[in-house]
């Protein structure tokens, strides 16, 4: 278990879209079996964005779509990952119903946007990413926190990789 104390948060600057997909590869690159990213902001926030750089960290070359209708979509790339949407779930009930949890304890790692809406169904050890869309059409804010030791290592990673490249 790693003991490091895990960060507070940290906010990075995105000018592009592509920026976007590149921090969230940055995060795809150190997910481990069983990490957990919870991703938070409006409607074309860049949530999926984010998380099409996950997928691609992950080692794929597919683009990654959101899962509002079917709400979870499956990546086999060098680990498991599972992508949520809730935007059309209603309760926290609704989502244990999807078996998300199980699955990261079977060694998926699991990326839930619209966490917001059930955050209690999900481990306080886990990424928090909150993207906002300031008056600039292309900037965004990112505000990533982590929750406890599992997902501080991840956010050192990631915050890492950002600084070298």
């Amino acid at each position: 278990m790693d003991n490091a104390r895990p960060f507070a948060g940290r906010t990075l600057l995105s000018e592009s879209e592509s920026r976007t997909i590149e921090i969230g590869r940055c995060v795809g690159k150190r997910l481990e079996p069983g990490d957990v990213v919870l991703l938070i902001g409006e409607l074309g926030a860049g949530k999926t964005r984010f998380v099409q750089g996950i997928v691609e960290g992950i080692g794929l070359d597919e683009p990654a779509r959101s899962p509002t209708f079917v709400l979870v979509s499956e990546y086999e790339g060098r680990v498991r990952l599972l992508h949520s949407d809730l935007y059309r779930l209603a309760s926290t009930a609704e989502v244990d119903d999807l078996g998300l949890l199980e699955s990261v304890e079977e060694g998926a790692a699991l990326a839930v946007e619209w966490a917001d809406r059930a955050r209690a169904a999900f481990p306080s050890d886990a990424l928090m990413v909150t993207i906002e869309a300031p008056a600039a059409a292309e900037a965004r804010r990112i505000t990533l926190e982590a929750g406890g030791d599992r997902s501080a290592r991840l956010l050192r990673g990631l915050l890492d990789e950002v600084s070298r490249g």
